[in-house]
Formats: C-alpha cells, sequence, structure tokens
C-alpha cells in the first residue's frame, strides 16, 4: 500500500553542555573545559523512490542525535549527526503550528525541517584578566520541534486517467518498463505507477469513479496526484455502452475536485478497440470526435495505433 498522506514529529538535536575543567599539569593554570557540540538537523530530501514515505507508516517519529558535551583539556564534543530523512519527489511539507508550506520539486533537493541546538560554551570561554579560574558553563540550547504532515502529489509530464478497467495499466506497461499490474477486472490498481518515456515521466492514475470528488470509491486520494501533472491522457474503454457519458463523468469528477484539472491540454484515446467490431469502433470514435478533436483509437495488441502514441508523445516531448 502507498502511503501519500502521512503527519510526523521531527525533533533535531540537543546541544551538548560545555565542560568545566581545569589544567592539572602545576606549572600551567587556568580553565580548559570546552564547549558542546551542536544537535544534529533534519533534512527532508528528495528522491524518485514513490513509496518513500511507507518508512513513516509505524514510525511517526524522527528524532536527531544530541551534541556530545565537551570535555577537559580543550576538546569540545562532536556535534550530534545530521538526519537525512528520503521523501518522493514531489512530497508537500506542511509545517502544522506555523502553517509554513514548501515543496520538493527535484531529486537530491534539501530543505531544512528542524536546526539543531547549539553546543554550549565551555568554562575555557569565560577566561578573563580577572577572572582566571572561572567555573561558569553554558548548557546546550534545545534542537527545534515540530509536527509535519507530508503529502506527496506526483510529479509527471503525462496522466493516464479513465474510468476502472479502461486499459491504463496496460497503455503505460507497453509505452514504458513499468510493471504495473494488468487483470480484466475493475480496481487491478490500487495506488499510482510511473513509468519513463525517454525524458517524459507517465503516472496512471487510479481508476475515479462518480462521485470520487466527493470521497466515495478511492476519493480524493488520487484525484491529487492529477494536480502537477501537465497533460492529460484520457482513456475510455471501447467496452463502454455511452462513450459520451463516461467522458462526461470524469471530466465532472475533475472539476469537482478542482477546475483547473478539468481545463488541463488532454489527449482522449478509445482504448481496447480489438474487442469490437470496425463499425462499432467507427460510431463510437465518431462521437468522441465530436467532443474532443484529440482523439484517437487505440489498442495495445495493434502496433501501429500504439506508434501512434508515441508520436503524441515525441511531439509532447520535443515541446517541453
Amino acid at each position: 500500500m502507498l502511503i501519500d498522506d502521512v503527519t510526523i514529529k521531527v525533533r533535531a538535536g540537543n546541544g551538548g553542555r560545555g565542560a568545566v575543567a581545569f589544567e592539572k599539569n602545576k606549572m600551567a593554570l587556568g580553565p580548559t573545559g570546552a564547549d558542546g557540540g551542536n544537535g544534529g538537523s533534519i533534512y527532508f530530501e528528495g528522491v524518485s523512490d514513490l513509496s518513500a514515505l511507507n518508512q513513516f507508516r509505524n514510525k511517526k517519529d524522527a528524532i536527531a542525535k544530541d551534541g556530545e558535551d565537551g570535555r577537559s583539556q580543550y576538546r569540545d564534543g562532536r556535534d550530534g549527526a545530521d538526519l537525512i530523512l528520503k521523501v518522493p519527489v514531489g512530497t508537500v511539507i506542511y509545517k502544522i503550528e506555523s502553517g509554513e508550506i514548501q515543496e520538493i520539486v527535484k531529486i537530491g533537493e534539501r530543505i531544512l525541517a528542524v536546526k539543531g541546538g547549539h553546543g554550549g560554551k565551555g568554562n575555557f570561554k569565560f577566561r578573563a584578566p580577572h577572572r582566571t579560574s572561572p567555573k561558569k558553563f553554558q548548557y546546550g540550547l534545545p534542537g527545534e520541534s515540530l509536527a509535519t504532515r507530508l503529502e506527496l502529489k506526483l510529479i509527471a509530464d503525462v496522466g493516464i486517467i479513465g474510468l476502472p478497467n479502461a486499459g491504463k495499466s496496460s497503455l503505460l506497461n507497453e509505452l514504458t518498463q513499468a510493471k504495473s499490474k494488468v487483470a480484466n477486472y475493475p480496481f487491478t490498481t490500487l495506488e499510482p505507477n510511473l513509468g519513463t518515456y525517454y525524458k517524459l515521466i507517465l503516472a496512471d492514475i487510479p481508476g475515479l469513479i462518480e462521485g470520487a470528488s466527493a470521497g466515495k470509491g478511492l476519493g480524493i486520494k488520487f484525484l491529487r496526484h492529477i494536480e502537477r501533472t501537465k497533460i492529460l491522457f484520457h482513456l475510455i474503454s471501447a467496452e463502454s455502452e455511452n462513450p459520451a457519458k463516461d467522458y462526461k463523468l470524469i471530466k465532472k469528477e475533475l472539476a469537482g475536485y478542482n477546475k483547473e484539472l478539468a481545463e488541463k491540454s488532454e489527449y482522449l484515446f478509445l482504448s481496447k478497440s480489438d474487442l469490437l467490431s470496425s463499425e462499432e469502433i467507427k460510431e463510437k470514435f465518431k462521437t468522441l470526435k465530436k467532443i474532443n478533436s484529440n482523439t484517437t483509437v487505440i489498442s495495445t495488441y495493434d502496433w501501429d495505433s500504439v506508434e501512434s502514441v508515441k508520436k503524441i508523445l515525441n511531439r509532447i516531448e520535443s515541446e517541453k
């Protein structure tokens, strides 16, 4: 199961305490207490792994290492190691208390979540001409902590949408090296799948149904993943008794969730054309062509039709 929305608590490390120590050599007096180390900070870093948020399924707290206390003989405590939390590219980070929102949009991009506490000063730092044997020191400062919500919104060039069992996963598999589960029944795909066609990222969005924007079925769980796709490939199965109705149903759900989704650039495909006679396909194609001029008849079992989809993708890539 894909985790794409989770709330966790992050706490940076505390700074170490400064030391109180003095020179042990009789001929050399004076303070030698060193500073405490800084606490480790916590960063979010973008990775390509779509399932990276699954690490937080059972672990809801992330804590960085504290800085070590200062020691004698001018030996500072070691800094606490920073903690790097890997999250999928496309993750939106909500800092719940402050309301601040940040996003990870590139692989390798890092965002500071919480900063580690500064280490305290040892008594060596408090020496002065009039204070040769200070016993003063500082405690380290506490690290920052906060509750943060992580929400994954896929960043894809093309989002493949449609009603359940419209052939979305089959098309993704045919165009890319993806290995999405394919079967002849609805809701085969229960989480988004990604594939790459040269430099384009394609996302197979799980089947939407009537009422999805209101939470029915898989609900809005996957509608959010369409928000960042630049272009939509809308598949309607040739098996549909009313292709126009199916098309309008999906558009209604998109608009119900976010009006901008329904206005995205779109290519319409009448899929599974191998299952009907040429006369039936021609009639349904004419119906969809009136709705969307960018309509194409396809079957993953027909080489020429798959090539026509590739030509569209090549054109999209050239225009990036």
